[in-house]
Protein backbone atom coordinates (compact mmCIF):
# COMPACT_ATOMS: atom_id res chain seq x y z
CA UNK A 1 0.00 0.00 0.00
CA UNK A 2 0.88 3.52 -0.67
CA UNK A 3 0.36 6.43 1.59
CA UNK A 4 1.04 10.14 0.45
CA UNK A 5 0.43 12.91 3.17
CA UNK A 6 0.42 16.14 1.17
CA UNK A 7 2.97 18.22 2.39
CA UNK A 8 2.23 21.80 0.96
CA UNK A 9 1.41 25.21 2.78
CA UNK A 10 -2.22 26.19 0.92
CA UNK A 11 -3.65 22.85 2.07
CA UNK A 12 -2.54 23.16 5.74
CA UNK A 13 -3.51 26.57 5.41
CA UNK A 14 -7.21 25.65 4.31
CA UNK A 15 -7.31 22.42 6.86
CA UNK A 16 -6.47 24.85 9.60
CA UNK A 17 -9.24 26.68 8.47
CA UNK A 18 -11.52 23.86 8.44
CA UNK A 19 -10.10 22.26 11.93
CA UNK A 20 -11.49 25.75 13.60
CA UNK A 21 -14.54 24.94 15.66
CA UNK A 22 -16.30 28.58 14.26
CA UNK A 23 -15.91 27.86 10.70
CA UNK A 24 -19.74 27.84 9.59
CA UNK A 25 -21.27 25.15 7.09
CA UNK A 26 -21.07 27.27 3.58
CA UNK A 27 -17.50 27.73 4.60
CA UNK A 28 -16.16 24.34 5.85
CA UNK A 29 -18.35 23.17 2.15
CA UNK A 30 -16.07 25.32 0.11
CA UNK A 31 -12.84 24.67 1.46
CA UNK A 32 -13.72 20.80 1.44
CA UNK A 33 -14.46 20.80 -1.92
CA UNK A 34 -11.28 23.34 -2.27
CA UNK A 35 -8.96 20.80 -0.68
CA UNK A 36 -10.45 17.85 -2.34
CA UNK A 37 -9.48 19.10 -5.72
CA UNK A 38 -5.80 19.88 -4.36
CA UNK A 39 -5.39 16.51 -3.32
CA UNK A 40 -6.63 15.40 -6.46
CA UNK A 41 -3.56 15.89 -8.28
CA UNK A 42 -1.63 13.61 -6.44
CA UNK A 43 -4.33 10.87 -5.95
CA UNK A 44 -4.94 10.84 -9.85
CA UNK A 45 -1.32 10.65 -11.02
CA UNK A 46 -1.78 6.82 -11.94
CA UNK A 47 -4.97 7.20 -13.74
CA UNK A 48 -4.89 5.17 -17.14
CA UNK A 49 -4.81 7.26 -20.35
CA UNK A 50 -4.64 6.24 -24.07
CA UNK A 51 -2.47 8.36 -26.73
CA UNK A 52 -4.54 10.13 -29.18
CA UNK A 53 -3.49 12.34 -32.65
CA UNK A 54 -4.81 16.14 -32.13
CA UNK A 55 -4.35 18.88 -34.36
CA UNK A 56 -3.00 22.00 -32.59
CA UNK A 57 -2.94 25.29 -34.88
CA UNK A 58 0.42 24.73 -35.65
CA UNK A 59 0.90 20.62 -36.34
CA UNK A 60 -0.57 17.27 -35.53
CA UNK A 61 0.63 15.46 -32.25
CA UNK A 62 -0.19 12.90 -29.91
CA UNK A 63 -1.73 13.34 -26.60
CA UNK A 64 -3.15 11.61 -24.36
CA UNK A 65 -7.06 10.96 -23.10
CA UNK A 66 -8.48 8.92 -20.51
CA UNK A 67 -9.16 5.59 -21.14
CA UNK A 68 -12.17 3.14 -20.68
CA UNK A 69 -13.82 1.65 -18.83
CA UNK A 70 -13.36 5.39 -17.38
CA UNK A 71 -12.38 5.28 -13.55
CA UNK A 72 -15.54 5.62 -11.10
CA UNK A 73 -15.37 7.85 -8.06
CA UNK A 74 -17.55 6.37 -4.55
CA UNK A 75 -18.36 8.90 -1.90
CA UNK A 76 -19.03 7.35 1.14
CA UNK A 77 -22.31 8.52 2.82
CA UNK A 78 -22.56 10.84 3.90
CA UNK A 79 -19.91 12.87 4.67
CA UNK A 80 -17.91 11.89 1.18
CA UNK A 81 -21.07 13.48 -0.56
CA UNK A 82 -19.04 16.91 0.39
CA UNK A 83 -15.63 15.58 -1.63
CA UNK A 84 -17.33 14.86 -4.37
CA UNK A 85 -17.63 18.05 -6.38
CA UNK A 86 -14.16 18.59 -5.68
CA UNK A 87 -13.05 15.61 -7.23
CA UNK A 88 -14.99 15.45 -10.48
CA UNK A 89 -14.50 19.26 -11.22
CA UNK A 90 -10.50 17.60 -12.15
CA UNK A 91 -11.95 14.21 -13.36
CA UNK A 92 -15.43 14.64 -15.32
CA UNK A 93 -15.38 11.87 -17.41
CA UNK A 94 -15.49 9.58 -14.48
CA UNK A 95 -18.60 8.08 -13.33
CA UNK A 96 -19.95 7.70 -10.24
CA UNK A 97 -21.49 5.57 -7.78
CA UNK A 98 -22.34 5.67 -4.11
CA UNK A 99 -21.65 3.57 -0.89
CA UNK A 100 -23.84 3.75 2.24
CA UNK A 101 -21.85 3.02 5.44
CA UNK A 102 -22.69 3.65 8.92
CA UNK A 103 -20.31 2.71 12.06
CA UNK A 104 -21.57 1.66 15.45
CA UNK A 105 -20.45 4.37 17.68
CA UNK A 106 -20.53 1.72 20.34
CA UNK A 107 -18.38 -0.97 18.94
CA UNK A 108 -17.11 1.20 16.13
CA UNK A 109 -18.22 -1.32 13.51
CA UNK A 110 -18.71 -0.32 9.92
CA UNK A 111 -22.36 -1.72 8.09
CA UNK A 112 -23.42 -1.18 4.55
CA UNK A 113 -26.90 0.27 4.56
CA UNK A 114 -26.87 1.55 0.89
CA UNK A 115 -25.20 0.79 -2.44
CA UNK A 116 -25.05 1.91 -6.15
CA UNK A 117 -22.45 0.50 -7.96
CA UNK A 118 -21.90 -0.82 -11.25
CA UNK A 119 -21.86 -5.18 -10.59
CA UNK A 120 -18.86 -5.74 -12.33
CA UNK A 121 -15.82 -3.65 -11.59
CA UNK A 122 -13.50 -5.13 -13.79
CA UNK A 123 -10.67 -3.35 -14.61
CA UNK A 124 -11.77 -0.10 -13.07
CA UNK A 125 -9.78 2.26 -11.26
CA UNK A 126 -11.68 3.29 -8.23
CA UNK A 127 -11.14 6.68 -5.89
CA UNK A 128 -12.94 6.20 -2.89
CA UNK A 129 -13.58 9.71 -0.59
CA UNK A 130 -14.36 10.07 2.61
CA UNK A 131 -13.18 13.04 5.11
CA UNK A 132 -12.20 11.63 8.31
CA UNK A 133 -9.89 7.86 8.46
CA UNK A 134 -10.44 7.32 11.86
CA UNK A 135 -10.68 3.28 12.91
CA UNK A 136 -10.32 2.74 9.43
CA UNK A 137 -13.30 0.01 10.04
CA UNK A 138 -15.48 1.72 7.19
CA UNK A 139 -13.22 2.85 4.81
CA UNK A 140 -11.57 -0.46 4.60
CA UNK A 141 -14.79 -2.00 4.55
CA UNK A 142 -15.67 0.51 1.63
CA UNK A 143 -12.41 -0.83 -0.40
CA UNK A 144 -12.97 -4.69 0.56
CA UNK A 145 -16.72 -3.77 -1.29
CA UNK A 146 -14.99 -2.67 -4.13
CA UNK A 147 -12.21 -5.43 -4.80
CA UNK A 148 -15.41 -7.92 -4.17
CA UNK A 149 -16.90 -6.38 -7.28
CA UNK A 150 -13.77 -6.73 -9.62
CA UNK A 151 -12.29 -3.22 -9.24
CA UNK A 152 -8.69 -3.63 -10.28
CA UNK A 153 -7.08 -0.70 -7.83
CA UNK A 154 -8.75 1.68 -5.26
CA UNK A 155 -7.35 5.15 -4.07
CA UNK A 156 -8.25 6.61 -0.66
CA UNK A 157 -8.93 10.45 -0.78
CA UNK A 158 -9.25 11.58 2.93
CA UNK A 159 -9.30 14.79 4.32
CA UNK A 160 -7.50 13.61 8.17
CA UNK A 161 -6.06 10.41 9.27
CA UNK A 162 -4.85 8.57 12.15
CA UNK A 163 -2.18 6.16 12.43
CA UNK A 164 -4.55 3.59 13.42
CA UNK A 165 -6.63 3.85 10.63
CA UNK A 166 -3.41 3.78 8.28
CA UNK A 167 -2.26 0.52 9.96
CA UNK A 168 -6.18 -0.97 9.50
CA UNK A 169 -6.36 -0.51 5.77
CA UNK A 170 -2.84 -1.64 5.69
CA UNK A 171 -3.81 -5.09 7.08
CA UNK A 172 -7.06 -5.33 4.98
CA UNK A 173 -5.05 -4.21 1.88
CA UNK A 174 -2.43 -7.01 2.02
CA UNK A 175 -0.71 -7.05 -1.30
CA UNK A 176 -3.71 -5.81 -3.51
CA UNK A 177 -3.37 -2.49 -5.64
CA UNK A 178 -3.93 -0.07 -2.78
CA UNK A 179 -2.89 3.75 -3.07
CA UNK A 180 -4.12 6.34 0.49
CA UNK A 181 -3.87 10.17 -0.19
CA UNK A 182 -4.37 12.25 3.03
CA UNK A 183 -4.20 15.87 3.95
CA UNK A 184 -3.12 15.83 7.16
CA UNK A 185 -1.89 12.56 9.50
CA UNK A 186 -2.95 13.40 12.47
CA UNK A 187 -1.77 12.26 16.21
CA UNK A 188 -4.35 9.66 17.42
CA UNK A 189 -7.86 8.49 18.08
CA UNK A 190 -9.38 9.09 21.80
CA UNK A 191 -11.72 6.87 23.04
CA UNK A 192 -14.59 8.17 21.82
CA UNK A 193 -13.02 7.45 17.85
CA UNK A 194 -12.62 11.57 17.09
CA UNK A 195 -9.84 12.19 15.37
CA UNK A 196 -7.37 14.10 17.58
CA UNK A 197 -7.03 17.51 16.82
CA UNK A 198 -9.01 16.62 14.53
CA UNK A 199 -11.98 18.61 13.18
CA UNK A 200 -15.22 17.19 14.90
CA UNK A 201 -18.09 15.15 12.95
CA UNK A 202 -17.19 15.80 9.02
CA UNK A 203 -20.70 15.13 8.21
CA UNK A 204 -22.43 17.67 10.92
CA UNK A 205 -20.10 20.32 9.87
CA UNK A 206 -20.90 19.71 6.04
CA UNK A 207 -24.21 19.34 6.02
CA UNK A 208 -25.82 19.99 10.24
CA UNK A 209 -27.06 17.77 12.76
CA UNK A 210 -29.64 15.54 11.41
Amino acid sequence: MRVHVADHPLITHKLSVLRDARTPSPVFRQLTEELVTLLAYEATRNVKVSPVEITTPVTTTTGVKISEPRPIVVPILRAGLGMLEGLVKLLPTAEVGFLGMVRDEETFEPTTYAERLPDDLSDRQCFAIDPMLATGGSLAAAIQFLFDRGAKDVTAICLLGTPEGVAAIEAMAGDRDVTLVLGALDERLNEKGYIVPGLGDAGDRLYGTV
